[in-house]
């Protein structure tokens, strides 16, 4: 937009703009402005953390586990996660690893930058990078394309500075082996489960339950609660009012040809016969000599993607060396300007690059083009309506709130220009329950403002909203008599929980004077039973995903083969006993030797990263407004 201002400085309309721009500095000023954008979360070696990028980064994690555990995430949830935490660490770590990246001189080229980019398949269109979908995808997650590629590129510069500190990490042949081992033995156990809910007689008496009461007051109390009035300004409402001229769409479609344009590309296949990077000339020589027979029977009529599937080394072998369309970005330099300079049906010579000789064949060249005015005219009409309908949407609820400062002027103001005031039920902080697209943004906004306030205009991702304040219900602790029962029933599951515990000790104490399983089950009238092998991150048979379980049990031994406890697990408390253990046959290993390899490098280079960051963050200079994160 900016560039674009500065091109057309000499249009009357832009010189309007900006000179609107500059009367908007002069009355507000600029420093308030800033003051509430550049709120500071820390301080990192004097770099600051804003507000915004907390936020943001908060946003993000929440959007994370909302996907991993839909409506099941909850506010008690992001307590216990620390989310707050999670964001700020997150922030401060990443802060620390770009100015050490700086430190030692490392940069992401701007081609560096583009290739990642047109890399990402969600900014592609079949296999192609396609900038107006990239202009798209960016403009739905409110992101701009500045901001987005400031933070691959810092994204980019951490990876380089992980790759150059783990690259020296390397995984032996013993460690992998006893790595193997440990992931895969398995062991075989017996178990009695004494279950908290199989005690029934338990009948606390009214004195007991008032006691309990007492003494957990606080686990009972209620959330604060909020009742809103609120008005939504619908874009979609406003449409009808847009009206787009034929000037605009041309002006438009000038101004943005990079959107517009369909650059080259080629649809080709190849062969590659890998040669490490580092080989001696000899290895490389006698590749190519490879290749070249390969080359010589491909020229001969035989069918290329059949010699690729006899042949090529590559990931796309089954396909027959099938690379599908590409732009030139895409592709590694030596192989790009080969293929870009081939005709279609053409097979080349020999191409060395990093990964090793590829035959390439080309099978279609599409030229660059630019679509026409035409065929993109619906397309630019339906963003400039989206845009000019949020425009609309804006000013109607300026105009609103302009005149809306408390009480009924938010009915008053809406009475006048026929819109209709929305009323929510009372909600928490999980925000109402239906009606508004971001509840939990809603809820935010709420409880910020006091009663009969009128908020600011709030954006969300379907439109405008002005809140006011209603009525609110502070948190409390209820009276006994009004959850009596609630309270009675968390006692009995108390009491249910001690007597299970209690009864499981007395019985593994049994079993450590030497009594067996069987005889002392007998006496209990419980069943014991036998898990049969598993693994240490295996479901356990009988019992179900139970790490404490997993953990106990793998450190008992014919030697040792009662816990020093009964382990509480999901169902209640288990009493175990170790039968047998088998590790895995070495063949195995052999078969699974790469992956494994693999796996325990991740693991290793995580924590040699992991360990360089808290390095570099005892020596650093932080601070934290602690203030902000006072409930955590």
């Amino acid at each position: 937009m900016l560039r674009l201002m500065r091109k057309k400085a000499t249009n009357w309309l832009i010189k309007v703009l900006l000179g609107a721009i500059v009367i908007v500095f002069i009355f507000w000023g600029v420093g308030s402005f800033q003051e509430k954008r550049v709120g500071r979360v820390a301080l990192v070696n004097g770099d600051q953390i804003t507000l915004d990028e907390y936020k943001k980064t908060y946003d993000n994690l929440i959007e994370q586990l909302r996907q991993r555990f839909g409506n099941n995430l909850n506010e008690d949830m992001i307590k216990l996660l620390q989310v707050d935490r999670q964001a700020l660490n997150q922030l401060v770590n990443n802060r620390l690893l770009v100015q050490e990246a700086g430190k030692l001189k490392f940069k992401v080229s701007d081609e560096e930058l583009t290739g990642a980019i047109m890399n990402i398949s969600a900014f592609q269109s079949a296999g192609v990078f396609d900038g107006r979908l990239y202009k798209s995808v960016l403009s739905r997650s409110r992101i701009t394309p500045e901001e987005f590629e400031d933070a691959q590129r810092e994204a980019m510069l951490i990876e380089k500075l992980r790759s150059f500190i783990t690259e020296g990490v390397k995984v032996s042949n013993q460690e992998a082996v006893d790595f193997f081992n440990w992931v895969n033995a398995s062991v075989s156990i017996d178990f009695v489960l004494f279950d908290p809910q199989s005690y029934k007689n338990i009948e606390p008496s009214e004195e007991e339950t008032k006691e309990y009461f007492e003494n957990h007051k606080t686990s009972y109390k209620t959330d604060a609660l909020v009742k809103v009035r609120y008005l939504y300004f619908d874009p979609d409402r406003y449409k009808p009012e847009v009206a787009i001229t034929d000037e605009e769409i041309e002006f438009y479609f000038y101004e943005n040809q990079e959107e517009f344009e369909k650059p080259k590309t080629v649809e080709a296949r190849h062969i590659l016969l890998k040669v490490d990077q580092d080989a001696d000339a000899g290895m490389v020589e006698k590749t190519k000599k490879r290749a070249l027979e390969i080359l010589k029977r491909a020229r001969s009529d035989e069918d290329f993607a059949d010699l690729a599937k006899k042949h090529s080394e590559g990931p796309t072998r089954d396909e027959g060396g099938y690379l599908g369309t590409f732009t030139k970005e895409t592709m590694v330099k030596p192989f790009a300007d080969q293929a870009f300079s081939m005709q279609e049906g053409e097979i080349s010579e020999p191409v060395r690059t990093r990964f090793g000789w590829h035959i390439i064949k080309v099978e279609k060249v599409n030229e660059a083009a630019f679509s026409s005015l035409d065929e993109v005219k619906k397309d630019i009409v339906e963003k400039l309506t989206d845009e000019k309908a949020r425009g609309l949407a804006y000013d109607a609820a300026e105009a609103v709130s302009d005149v809306s400062f408390q009480g009924d002027d938010l009915l008053d103001a809406a009475k006048k220009r026929k819109l209709n005031v929305l009323t929510t039920d009372f909600f928490s902080r999980k925000g109402p329950e239906e009606g508004v697209s971001d509840r939990e943004k809603f809820a935010s906004a709420a409880f910020d403002l006091s009663v009969m306030e009128i908020g600011d205009i709030q954006d969300y991702r379907d439109g405008y909203y002005i809140l006011q304040v209603v009525e609110k219900i502070p948190e409390k602790i209820p009276e006994l008599t009004d959850i009596k029962e609630q309270v009675r029933e968390d006692l009995v599951k108390e009491r249910q929980d001690e007597k299970a515990k209690e009864d499981a000790n007395s019985f593994l104490t049994e079993l450590n004077k030497g009594t067996s399983m069987e005889t002392e089950s007998k006496k209990l009238d419980l069943s014991p039973k036998s898990t049969g092998f598993f693994k240490r991150n295996d479901s356990i048979p009988d019992i179900g995903f139970e790490s404490e379980i997993a953990k106990a049990v793998f450190k008992l031994s014919d030697k040792k083969k009662l816990p020093d406890n009964p382990i509480k697990g999901g169902k209640g408390y288990f009493v175990v006993q170790f039968k047998e253990r088998k590790d895995p046959e070495l063949e195995a290993f052999e078969n699974q030797k790469a992956a494994t390899i693999e796996q325990l490098l991740n693991q290793k280079q995580s924590r040699v990263f992991d360990s360089f960051v808290s390095e570099i963050k005892s020596r650093s200079e932080i601070t934290i407004r602690q203030e902000l994160f006072t409930d955590s």
